[in-house]
């Protein structure tokens, strides 16, 4: 056997592999996984277009145990050096959080020690004498300096339910860091992870793995949304059986080991009222804190009442958006985050959705409005004569108008798309957010009367509403479809298919800005959920600018006046700063709220209320926010990987597979696909990319193939052969390079009536022949460019 004509898939299954698994030293099944995917592929939006890019994947992932990954192994052909694939499996060893590196080609290993307690970082290891998963183990254990009980918790198995399904690496990540910290005594911790990632599904895997080890016994779990609670009571807990209770009633029961509670259940103004205090400081050793921002940061908050009053127990706090003010902080209190994933990192990593933005300026909004002397509104009431704003909108003063526009563009929005996408409405307060519901069944009067639910008021004071939350979050129950709400479900609501969310509330708060956008973060691909629109009304989403935001959106768009609230598929080039308020000028989302005191409230039916702006913009494949065509977007993007035409001619012409350039532009955004729409048909994307990025005038398929054929150059192959070439001609002109290059062609008419893909290649000599014949016809579609 000639090694060195092995591909990289023969080297792994023939040496590496072997030698791995020989004398049964790692377990094929349980800690060997080959091609391992770390990331989904991040989504991207371009027009109408929604692709998922590659995910990235690890040529071997090994496992101490199930859950344990401790080395990752990059393969190379025989053709590379042992080390040539070191710096990749660095690169993945650093995002996986593993202690041990290895790149083979199959000769032997190379190994790094990223423990930092071996005196040799770097070593040559025979391949039959690759570490077996104690060794390995052993070496991670004491550069830890893990203790026998350390270890025993450390090494803890995590809760399966037989169903396959397994944490994502951030999640892995979290889990062990934090069982680590733990099993090393640290007892204040936070973990920092974005809405939709799954932060209770790795705080039960941190809990029972602890439970299971003894390391601890009794556990609180402590949220501040009654469906928080019930939620994870009946999913992603439910394993702890009859140990786990929720504590309801104001009644301690001191009989369980996992309680789960809602801090005002356990708290409140009075001191016989702090039924915590039922329970002896001591009683629970592991203290968890979802959503730890919101309260326990400040020192006279409830929450921290209750957790310093356990102040023994470890306590690990969860949160989204970690809490940094001048006043507040809960990095002070939990320390810096032992793990960080954050939403610009789930979006880029596939696991969570990119989303477009189109904001849409009210004129009432943008230039205020005055009313005459001795106006009244609709109840009497002389309105008091001064400049009302966007702080007074939906709180001191109403305008029916602008309600009904507002709902009238939702209704534009959701005919353009999809009429039954989930949408919720943010309106100011519970009041707005009936009005707004009224508003949105006068705009959709069929579906509405078709059903009642098709429209509802989700909000606290509403039972019924209330009742069908649960409905709005199955993917599976298509009504209520529209949800108006003012906060109730800014957290806490895990709505995978809601497609459009609506700001029509001032937003003063990154966190809550955080918490909202994070209803409609999540991917459910069997659903058709990959991305999500915002559309602002209220200029919220200027918060996109704020350093503290980790994730812009993939489009903002503001159209004007007249035009509809769909997003356009050429976008204008254009700024991205919003203009200061038009009253007070400070800068969007810094406004105060009105005075303290219960306003007058004015409501006026007859002031006319239009659309003064709008606007999309949308990420580009690093997420980076623009705000520029696509035909402009595709131009810098391929100026940037390739600086000339020569650079690009180069590039093209040496590729072994012309296919392989067009999906690497695709994996950053550039679709040619939607260039072609906008072009015309029938060009090549080698002519799509010199027209867009070089203004070299295109040629269409067909022009290129009767150059070809006018040159007479397939003389020097035989009359069949000749023939599947003319044929593979035909195909190109037809259809491109994407099935030009594929051998699945062959099995197409008319290249069938050949004869079998392998008689059809048995006609060129073989299949080396038949690739080399392939490589002179492209030669020849691309001569005159070389």
């Amino acid at each position: 056997m000639n090694k060195k004509s092995l591909s990289e898939a023969d080297i792994r299954s023939k040496f590496i592999t072997p030698a791995l698994v020989q004398g049964g030293k790692w377990h094929l099944m349980t800690q060997i996984r080959e091609e391992y995917f770390i990331t989904k592929g991040r989504v991207t939006v371009r027009g109408k277009v929604v692709k998922r890019g590659d995910g990235r994947k690890v040529d071997y992932l090994l496992f101490y145990k199930p859950g344990i990954p401790i080395a990752v192994i990059e393969a190379k052909d025989n053709n590379h050096s042992l080390g040539d694939g070191m710096q990749q499996a660095l690169d993945y060893a650093e995002i996986l959080d593993v202690p041990f590196a290895y790149s083979s080609n199959g000769d032997a290993f190379l190994e790094h020690d990223r423990t930092g307690g071996a005196l040799q970082i770097e070593r040559e290891i025979p391949l039959d004498r690759f570490p077996s998963p104690a060794e390995l183990w052993s070496r991670f254990r004491a550069a830890k300096g893990y203790d026998a009980a350390q270890n025993a918790v450390t090494t803890q198995d995590y809760y399966d339910d037989g169903s396959g399904k397994t944490p994502r690496y951030y999640q892995l990540i979290a889990i062990n860091r934090t069982i680590d910290a733990i099993a090393r005594g640290e007892n204040r911790i936070l973990l920092v992870m974005a809405t939709g990632t799954g932060k209770t599904y790795t705080a039960f895997q941190i809990i029972w793995r602890l439970w299971k080890s003894g390391a601890k016994k009794r556990i609180l779990f402590l949220v501040d949304r009654n469906i928080l609670a019930d939620q994870t009571k009946n999913n992603d807990f439910k394993p702890f059986g009859a140990a786990m209770t929720k504590i309801t009633n104001r009644t301690a029961d001191k009989a369980f080991e996992i309680y789960l509670a809602l801090y005002q259940a356990v708290s409140g103004t009075e001191e016989e009222q702090n039924i915590y205090k039922q329970f002896s400081p001591a009683f629970f050793d592991l203290v968890v804190v979802d959503e730890c921002h919101r309260g326990s940061a400040a020192e006279d908050a409830a929450w921290r009442k209750i957790l310093e009053y356990f102040h023994a127990a470890t306590q690990i706090g969860l949160t989204a958006t970690p809490k940094e003010t001048r006043e507040v902080s809960n990095i002070d209190y939990f320390g810096q985050p032992i793990s960080t994933y954050s939403l610009r990192q789930g979006i880029a990593d596939g696991f969570l959705a990119p989303y477009k933005v189109i904001r849409i300026g009210i004129d009432k909004d943008l230039d205020g409005w005055r009313p005459e002397i001795g106006k009244t509104d609709k109840h009497g009431q002389v309105i008091e004569d001064r400049e009302y704003n966007e702080l007074d909108f939906d709180r001191t003063l109403i305008l029916e108008r602008r309600t009904a526009l507002v709902a009238a563009k939702i209704s534009e929005f959701l005919k353009a798309t999809d009429r039954f996408h989930k949408t919720i409405v943010f309106c100011e307060n519970i009041g707005h957010a009936e009005r707004m519901r009224q508003a949105l069944v006068n705009a959709n009067p069929d579906l509405a009367a078709a059903n009642a639910k098709y429209v509802m008021r989700i909000t606290g004071d509403n039972d019924e509403g209330k009742a069908q939350l649960d409905n709005f979050i199955d993917p599976e129950s298509t009504y209520p479809v529209i949800a108006t709400t003012s906060q109730l479900m800014s957290t806490g609501v895990d709505a995978q298919t809601c497609h459009l969310i609506v700001l029509d509330k001032r937003i003063n708060s990154m966190t809550e800005f955080k918490q909202i956008i994070g209803r409609g973060t999540r991917i459910n691909e069997d659903y058709g959920k990959l991305y999500f629109t915002i559309m602002d009304f209220k200029r919220a989403t200027a918060l996109f600018a704020d350093p503290a935001f980790d994730g812009e959106p993939v489009q903002i768009y503001e159209p004007g006046p007249d035009d509809p609230p769909l997003p356009p598929e050429e976008m204008p080039t254009g700024g991205e700063n919003l203009p200061p308020h038009p009253t007070t000028g400070e800068p969007p989302g810094a406004w105060d709220d009105p005075p303290a005191g219960k306003p007058t409230i004015y409501v006026v039916d007859d002031v006319e209320v239009r659309v003064a702006t709008e606007r999309v913009q949308y990420l580009d494949g690093d997420g980076r926010l623009i705000t520029e065509s696509l035909r402009d977007y595709s131009r810098r993007t391929v100026s940037q990987t390739y600086a000339t035409l020569d650079a690009f001619l180069t590039a093209w012409n040496a590729a072994e597979r012309k296919q392989a350039v067009v999906e690497e532009l695709a994996a950053r955004g550039v679709f040619l696909d939607e260039l072609a729409e906008q072009i015309g048909p029938g060009y090549d994307a080698f002519d799509l990319i010199c027209h867009v990025a070089f203004d070299r005038p295109p040629r269409t398929r067909r022009q290129r193939v009767a150059q070809v054929r006018g040159r007479d150059v397939f003389g020097r192959y035989g009359e069949q052969a000749r023939a599947v070439l003319e044929a593979l001609l035909d195909k190109y002109a037809d259809a491109g390079l994407r099935s030009f290059e594929s051998f699945d062609i062959l099995k197409v008419d008319p290249l069938s009536s050949f004869g079998t893909p392998m008689e059809i290649i048995k006609l060129f000599g073989g299949k080396p022949d038949y690739i080399k014949a392939l490589h002179h016809l492209e030669a020849e579609l691309y001569l005159e460019e070389a």
